[in-house]
């Protein structure tokens, strides 16, 4: 009996979760269309790190010239250009 209560709260717990996630999604997607949200603004100069990677730096060497992470390089890197907020 208290398997099926456990399994039953936990289906409760994720039901509920997935309505918050839903409606955070939804009130982002309100924001974005009325201008207000704009996400967090861009940490990277990424034209900085593509001109580097062509200039033949690897992430490496990027990461330790320009004091970003890793990901950040990559991202940068992977990611269709972007123009900051």
């Amino acid at each position: 009996m208290g398997k099926l209560i456990l399994g039953i709260l936990g289906a409760v717990a994720e039901f509920e979760t997935d309505i918050h996630q839903e409606r955070q999604r939804e009130g982002i997607e309100r924001a974005k269309a009325a201008g207000v949200y704009k996400g967090r603004n861009l940490t990277v100069d990424v034209e900085q790190v593509r001109t580097l990677r062509d200039q033949g730096f690897g992430a490496t060497d990027i990461t330790t010239k320009l004091r970003i992470a890793r990901a950040s390089v990559y991202g940068a890197l992977t990611d269709p250009p972007v123009t900051s907020n």
